[in-house]
């Protein structure tokens, strides 16, 4: 495997696993909602784990809270995020429900058979956590990659100010020789337009020159017949 391979792979292994505690918040979020005691989740460690990540556990005074718990955890997720268990067991009797998400499970228990079945001592290995704490673990994740993808985005962006920084130097010189083409045409068209004036203006005295001189004749010939 190459190395921009195996980077990208597990990119996206962590990817899935941020997406997997997201739905995992909000599972212990509505064991919160609906009063579930001594919400508990439980990270597992990978070498115990087998295929889930994830143990989140609950408990309920009776049959109606465990089933009410169980029932609103399947309908949020399939409403928010679009995600069905993969199996679903214990609900008839309510007293160890079951819902197999498979990157985690969650467990809801009647108090007095989560005592005895002590699901947090079989796996001693295993993190546990309150919701409150992997909430803060979760957006200090969440943080860090925010800031990781702007900082990608920030050295992406800089090639490409640098490529239009090197064009625009690049069309400096051409411009600038652009505009001296202009500045020496102007030069040349200035006096050549101001000659023209001239010769017009010229033109026009002309005429008036002659009609003052035939003027001044006509005048000088009357005063000698006279």
């Amino acid at each position: 495997m190459k190395l921009g391979e195996r980077s990208q792979r597990m990119a996206t292994v962590e990817q899935h696993h941020q997406q997997t505690r997201i739905l995992v918040q909000a599972a212990a979020a509505v064991c919160e909602d609906k009063k579930g005691e001594d919400t508990r989740i439980l990270e597992l460690d990978p070498i115990d784990a087998g295929l889930s990540d994830f143990f989140l556990v609950t408990s309920a005074s009776n049959d109606r809270q465990a089933i009410a718990i169980a029932d609103e955890i399947e309908h949020r997720l399939k409403m928010e995020f679009g995600v069905m268990p993969n199996s679903v067991e214990g609900r008839r009797h309510g007293e160890w429900i079951l819902l197999d998400y498979v990157d985690f499970v969650v467990h809801v228990f009647l108090t007095e058979r989560r005592a005895f079945y002590d699901i947090e001592r079989l796996r001693k290995s295993a993190r546990p956590l309150t919701p409150a704490e992997f909430d803060a673990e979760l957006k200090v994740a969440l943080a860090k990659k925010t800031v990781a993808a702007r900082k990608k985005a920030t050295v992406k962006a800089k090639p490409a100010a640098t490529k239009a920084k090197k064009a625009v130097v690049k069309a400096a010189p051409k411009a600038k020789k652009a505009l001296k083409a202009v500045a020496v045409k102007a030069k040349v068209v200035k006096p050549v337009a101001k000659k023209a004036a001239v010769k017009k203006i010229a033109a026009k005295s002309v005429p008036v020159k002659k009609a003052a001189a035939k003027k001044a004749t006509k005048k000088t010939a009357k005063t000698k017949k006279k």
